[in-house]
C-alpha cells in the first residue's frame, strides 16, 4: 500500500515533474509474471525513476547502510527505504548477501519483479562495470527472464556527492528478455555464472552507449580514493572491448524517442 500511495500521490507526480522521463522498449517487460530487472548504475534516483514508467510493482536491493543510519533523518530513510519494499544486502559479501539473494529469489518465485545492479554499486565515473555473479545465480534458480535495463542521465542528475538531484529530462532503455534456460541446473557453475553475467552486461553496454572497463566498481572506486586510474589499458589492447572480450559494439548514447511517443503512466 504505501509503494502505490509513494508512486501515485506522495513522491511520484513530483519526481515525474522533475524528470519527464521518456522510455523505450516498455513493452519488453512482461504484464504478469516473474522477471529480474538487471540495470546499470549511475545514480541514487535509478531506483525511484525506473518505477514511474512501470504498471508493475519492482522490489530492488539497497545496501544495508539505508537502514542503519541514526536519529530521526536514518529512521526516515529507512523506514522510507523499508516502504518502498526496498530489501537491505550487505556488500561485504558472505551469508549476508546470500541471504538477499534468497529473498530476491522469493519475489521471483510469487511471480512479481525484481531489480539488481549486477555492477553492485554506482558507477563512479559514468562507465559501465564488471557485472557480479549473482544476478546469474538468481536467473538460473528462478528460470525467469533476465530483461536488461539502461539508465540514461541519472549520473548528469544526480553526480556521486550530490544529494538533491537537478531536474531534468532522463531516460530508461528496455532491452528485450534474455533467456538462460539453456543452463538449468548449472548454477554452481561459476564458468557459466561468469558467462551468464557477461551477457547481461554485454546487453546493458549496446543498449546505453557506455563504455565498458572490466573491473568492478568497488576496485574502481578504491582506486581513485588511493589517487589512481581507476583502470590501466592492457598489454597489447585494441581498441574498446566488451564484457567476455569481445569487440565493443558500435552504439551511442540512446536519446528520447523522435515520435513523440508519450510516457506511459507507470
Amino acid at each position: 500500500m504505501f509503494y502505490w500511495f509513494m508512486k501515485r500521490v506522495l513522491a511520484g507526480p513530483l519526481l515525474r515533474g522533475m524528470f519527464r522521463p521518456w522510455v523505450r522498449g516498455i513493452e519488453n517487460i512482461p504484464e504478469t509474471g516473474g522477471a529480474i530487472l538487471a540495470s546499470n548504475h549511475l545514480a541514487v534516483i535509478d531506483s525511484f525513476v525506473l518505477p514511474l514508467v512501470l504498471s508493475r510493482k519492482i522490489r530492488f536491493i539497497g545496501k544495508a547502510e539505508y537502514f542503519t543510519g541514526t536519529g530521526l533523518k536514518g529512521r526516515l530513510k529507512a523506514g522510507f527505504f523499508r516502504g518502498v519494499g526496498t530489501i537491505p544486502v550487505d556488500r561485504g559479501g558472505g551469508k549476508a548477501s546470500e541471504a538477499a539473494l534468497n529473498t530476491g529469489l522469493g519475489v521471483l518465485e510469487s511471480g512479481n519483479l525484481f531489480g539488481i545492479y549486477p555492477e553492485g554499486t554506482r558507477s563512479p565515473d559514468g562507465r559501465l562495470y564488471r557485472g557480479k555473479t549473482g544476478v546469474a545465480r538468481l536467473a538460473l534458480e528462478s528460470g525467469v527472464p533476465v530483461i536488461p535495463v539502461a539508465m540514461v542521465g541519472t549520473d548528469v542528475a544526480q553526480p556521486i556527492g550530490r544529494v538533491i538531484p537537478k531536474p531534468m529530462r532522463l531516460g530508461i532503455v528496455v532491452g528485450e528478455p534474455l533467456d538462460f534456460s539453456r543452463y538449468k541446473g548449472m548454477e554452481n557453475d561459476r564458468f557459466i555464472l561468469r558467462s551468464v553475467t557477461d551477457e547481461i552486461m554485454y546487453a546493458l553496454m549496446s543498449l546505453s552507449g557506455q563504455e565498458y572497463v572490466d573491473i568492478y566498481a568497488a576496485t574502481a572506486k578504491a582506486r581513485i580514493a588511493a589517487g589512481h586510474t581507476p583502470d590501466a589499458p592492457r598489454p597489447g589492447e585494441a581498441g574498446p572491448v566488451a564484457p567476455g572480450g569481445r569487440p565493443a559494439p558500435d552504439v551511442q548514447v540512446p536519446g528520447p524517442p523522435e515520435d513523440g511517443t508519450p510516457t506511459p503512466l507507470g
